[in-house]
């Protein structure tokens, strides 16, 4: 009997009357307590996932920035090794100017022209000193890269594609071209009789 007591509790009704309610009746409260449970649990769920997010945003963000500070120091480096660059291009044409007045040969020009080698050469070394060089093209094959064709034409002690004559001198700064050279190329006329020689 006082079991029955103990599983049993005492509820006032709005009438005066009290009600006796069991613990099977309980079974509401308990449902509300697990649809908070799951309640929170979507909630620490939720908060997991966006965790999750910002710690994936937070490294994408960190391997831009690393990517950045890489492409810059990739930049200033350029900047140093390609400083003078600019300033090399304009020189070119008054080395090629000089070269032009040396080459004239006149009768009473002989010291006045010795004067324009020396300051030619000073010039020279100065600009190879830091790192400008002369591409070597005369008699070589013929490389699209770093020449200009400009003509063509035809001797047999020279393959194909040699170049027979630079008619402007081409100049590298560094590993970069400053002004690729002006060529004359070797183009030999391939006959029937050559062809004929080819195939046999």
């Amino acid at each position: 009997m006082e079991e029955e007591v103990k599983n049993e509790q005492t509820v006032e009704t709005s009438s005066g009357e009290e009600n006796t309610v069991s613990e099977k009746e309980e079974v509401q409260p308990r449902k509300k307590v697990k649809e908070k449970r799951k309640k929170i649990d979507k909630e620490k769920d939720e908060l997991i996932k966006a965790n999750l997010d910002l710690k994936e945003k937070l490294l994408r963000v960190t391997a831009e920035m690393q990517n950045i500070k890489r492409r810059s120091e990739i930049d200033l480096a350029n900047a140093y090794k390609y400083d003078g660059f600019n300033l090399m291009e304009k020189i070119l044409p008054v080395l090629d100017n000089f070269e032009r007045a040396i080459s004239i040969k006149q009768e009473g020009t002989e010291k006045f022209l010795e004067g324009f080698k020396m300051i030619y050469e000073n010039l020279r070394s100065i600009l190879f000193n830091k790192g400008v060089s002369e591409i070597e093209c005369l008699h070589k094959e013929f490389d699209p890269t770093m020449m200009n064709a400009v003509m063509t034409d035809t001797n047999d002690e020279y393959a194909n594609q040699v170049v027979l004559e630079v008619l402007q001198k081409g100049y590298m700064y560094q590993d970069k071209i400053i002004r690729p050279a002006m060529v004359k190329v070797n183009e030999r006329v391939i006959t029937q009789e050559n062809n004929e020689r080819n195939d046999e």
